[in-house]
């Protein structure tokens, strides 16, 4: 039932972070993982640690024409096989509302809202085919709440949710479903600079996070596997928290 033995999983932003996370959990159910990132060390790092056939392919999806070329580029290597696409590639630059340039907002609305868009658009056809087409995108807490220097990141991220739930209602008649993961507060590379940027947030994070903790990459790997299963066969058009119960936490 969560065996992804034999099929295959394109991770954009996968080579670190949430992203190797998920591609983590993904390889060890069985899944073939390509992984696509901007650095190509990390690419390199992560397919060797991966393994199972994974490979990587270096892009940066904030140009326009990156998406379709990297879904070439992967359906070109596995034989036009594609059956689940994690749309987790993502940026955030740190700005109070009137402080934000039109460049600051298109720099994060291309990278995390834009280019899934155009990403899962250029994988629709092998996910159809595949019969069980799983797609799953990245949002965030602030898909459900503000934080005062976040306004493009917290509008991309809740542009992914509703951009989901347009997709697990299109895509349903042809076998294909589409959640979205709520990260939490994680231990990653974009959220040390916020640490550093504010001075607080270890704190406040604890003390609204119930199981007094930060996230880290690995929680990612469980419920990636098993949305991209035949467990959650029927699960479609979710948005699902995973932040230690802070969402919930009053």
């Amino acid at each position: 039932m969560f065996d992804l033995t034999g099929r295959v999983a394109l991770v954009t932003g996968g080579n670190g972070g949430i992203g190797l996370g998920m591609a983590r959990g993904l390889a060890a159910a069985g899944a073939r993982v390509i992984v696509v990132g901007r650095n190509p060390d990390k690419n390199a790092a992560a397919v060797a640690e991966l393994g199972q056939g994974a490979f990587a392919l270096e892009a940066d999806l904030s140009r326009s024409g990156e998406p379709a070329r990297v879904m070439q580029a992967a359906l070109a290597e596995t034989s036009g096989q594609l059956d689940i696409l994690v749309n987790n590639a993502g940026t955030n630059i740190r700005r109070l509302p009137q402080d934000v340039t039109d460049e600051d907002w298109a720099a994060v609305i291309d990278i995390n809202l834009t280019s899934a868009m155009r990403l899962t658009r250029e994988a629709y056809p092998a996910l159809k085919a595949s019969g069980h087409g799983r797609v799953l995108c990245i949002g965030s807490m602030m898909s459900i709440f503000g934080l005062p220097l976040s306004p493009a990141y917290g509008a991309s991220k809740g542009g992914i949710v509703q951009y989901t739930r347009s997709l697990a209602v299109a895509w349903g008649p042809d076998g294909i479903t589409a959640n979205a993961i709520l990260p939490g507060w994680i231990e990653t590379d974009l959220t040390a600079g916020a640490k550093r940027d504010i001075p607080t947030l270890n704190d406040s994070v604890l003390a609204r996070t119930p199981q007094k903790r930060w996230g880290r990459p690995g929680d990612f790997g469980g419920i990636a596997a098993f949305l991209a299963s035949d467990a959650a066969a029927f699960i479609t058009g979710t948005a699902i928290p995973v932040d230690g119960g802070m969402s919930v936490h009053g």
